[in-house]
This record gives C-alpha cells, structure tokens and sequence, in this order.
C-alpha cells in the first residue's frame, strides 16, 4: 500500500511542488495583504485623529478671537471719543454762545465722521484680529504637534506678545490718519449741507456712499491696520534678538495676508454689512407711525420720512455705542459671523498650521 502511495507522489511530485508553492505564496500574500490593510487603517484613523484634533483647536482659536474682538472694542471707541469729543462742543451749546451756528457745523462734521470711523475702525480690527490670531494659532498648534520639540518653540510667549501688540497701530497713528481720511471726506459730502435741510433714509444713505467711495479712493485700508514701513516693522520689534526677528517675520507675514486680493475682498464684505446694520439702526428713527402713513406710501419706505440735518446729528452721533460695543451687539455679531471672515481665517490657520510653512 505505502509503495502504491509512493510511486503515486514520485508520479505527480511536480504537481505537489507547484500546488505547494501557490498555497505558500497565496497564504504570504494574504499575511502582506492584512499588514497592508492594517497599516493603511492605523493611518486612517490617526489621520482622522490629527483632523479632528486640528479642528477642535481651529475652533477653539476662533472663540478666543471673537472675545478678543469684545474685549478691544472698549479702548477702540475711548481712542475715537477723544479724537472726536462731540460731548465738548454738546456742552458748549448748552450755554448758547454767540458762535452757535460754528459750532453746529462742527458737531455735524464730527459726528459723521466718528461714526463712519467707527465703523471702518471695528471691521478692521476683527479683521485684522482674525488674521493674527490665526498666524498664531497655526503656530501654536504646530508647537504642540507630536515631535515638536517644547524646547523651542516657533512663537515664545514673549514673541506672541510682541507681535499682537502691533495693534496699537490700529489704535493710535493708523486711527488718526483714518480719522483724518474720512473727515476730509465727510467735509466734502456733507459740508455744503444746511442743517435745516431735510433728508430721508434714502438720501442719508447715498450720503454715506458717496464718503465710503472717497475713503476707498485713498491709500489702501490695510495701511491703517498695521505700519508698511520695514523700519517701524523693525522698531516695533525693539531689537535684534532671535525673539525680535521671529517677531519681524510674524509682522510680514501678517502684511502679505493683509495686503492679499482676498482680504480686500473680505474686509469689503465686512463693511458692506457694517454700513448695512448702521442704516437698519438709523432706520428706527425714520419710521411713521401707522396710523400716520399715507395710503400709497409704506411706513417703513426708505424715502416716507425725511429729518432736518439738525436732528439727525444727534442720532449720527450716538452711534458710536452701537458699533463699537462690548457687549455682543447686533452689529459686531454681523461682523464675527460673517461667512467671508470665518473662510478666510479658516485659510490664514491651515497655511500656518501645517508643516510645510516651516520650509519655505
């Protein structure tokens, strides 16, 4: 019997070898095939795992902006009142002086320019806001990233510092040159304008166009968020330490984000809904009662109610509190809700949040 068996094999000995080597090699590639797999699972899910993660910190960084915003918008409007004191030349006339009139014309010409300021200087800073804290942000989140050395990281708390304080700029020099712009513009819209002449919301809105469009005109808005002089970039930084130079750099590459198409394009939205939310303010004022309201014509119509120059003033004037609020107004949660604002800080963190950046 065990010969029979024998000579069987010695018979089909080559079959045996080839079937031996296809299950031997099919079991091989069925182990490669599974470490394969594991691996390309393990990298899924720490991809996965680094996403969500990632994500989690954008969002969290874009909480700390919209307080940092709130917590800003204080000093802001202290910075324009003084600039812009309209409650001086409110008390003046209290006591009725001579120069009335003068004075009344001044109070015209601060009190639209404050507020226009008002709203320029605010969609700048959650702008500007947004782009630095998202640089930092980025930063941060590579410094915290597996492998990065604790040792040394990419903004030192001392560099973090530094750098925001670049929004003093904003604050001070930037704010009186901005102030100056528009007052040259409000002059020339609204100098010529009796204060005994009426106007609708209609006509107070083209007003407001026609100084937007002079303002805009001029030097390039981002030049009031932050000084474009290397040499002011360089005092900013106060020295030539590493920490000051990593703080030069983090000013550049803030200038290059403010100085993009798309930034333009997103402050623009931001002060389209600005002037938007302004008007829908004003527009509380310019309201006829319903019973009041002629038959063909809407109570809430922008031209149904038209207000002598005189008494508008007051209302211009009181704007300021609205817009530069700290409590989460109507109009700053325009600005921070804002679609374009959240996309494009989505994009200034994920150029500064990945590895690549390091390398150019």
């Amino acid at each position: 019997m065990f010969s029979s068996v024998w000579n069987f094999i010695k018979r089909h000995k080559k079959k045996f070898i080839f079937t031996g080597a296809v299950v031997g090699g099919v079991y091989l590639l069925g182990k490669y095939a599974q470490k394969k797999i594991k691996e390309v699972q393990e990298k899924e899910a720490s991809e996965y795992i680094a996403q969500a993660r990632r994500q989690f910190h954008f969002e969290s960084n874009q909480r700390t902006c919209n307080m940092t915003v709130l917590s800003m918008l204080p000093p802001l409007r202290e910075a324009i009142v003084t600039q812009l004191n309209s409650e001086s030349l409110t008390a003046m006339l209290k006591t009725k002086p001579a120069n009335k009139l003068e004075i009344w014309e001044d109070l015209k010409i601060i009190s639209f320019t404050r507020t226009v300021v008002a709203v320029y200087s605010t969609c700048m800073l959650v702008v500007l806001l947004r782009v630095q804290l998202n640089i930092i942000g980025g930063y941060l989140y590579l410094d915290n990233s597996v492998g990065k050395s604790a040792a040394s990281p990419l903004t030192p708390p001392d560099v973090q510092q530094q750098y925001l304080s670049s929004i003093q700029h904003l604050l001070g020099d930037g704010l009186t040159e901005l102030i100056s712009r528009v007052k040259t513009a409000v002059q020339s819209s609204l100098g010529g304008v009796s204060l005994k002449q009426s106007l609708s919301l209609l006509e107070l809105e083209q007003q407001l166009i026609w100084i937007r469009a002079e303002v805009d005109s001029g030097r390039p808005l981002s030049s009031y968020m932050l000084a474009d002089d290397e040499d002011i970039l360089a005092d900013q930084a106060c020295g030539l330490t590493e920490n000051d130079l990593v703080t030069i750099r983090l000013l550049n590459e803030t200038r290059d984000m403010l100085d993009s198409p798309d930034l333009s394009k997103v402050l623009s939205a931001c002060l389209n809904r600005g002037f938007s939310r302004l008007l829908d303010n004003l527009a509380e004022f310019f309201r006829l009662p319903v019973s009041d309201s002629a038959p063909n014509c809407a109570p809430d119509s922008l031209s149904a109610v038209s207000l002598p120059l005189a008494k508008i003033i007051p209302i211009i004037n009181g704007q300021i509190n609205s817009v530069c609020s700290e409590t989460p107004s109507h109009f700053v949660q325009d600005l921070l809700l804002n679609d374009q604002v959240k996309e494009f800080a989505a994009i200034v963190y994920e150029t500064f949040s990945t590895p690549q950046e390091l390398q150019k």
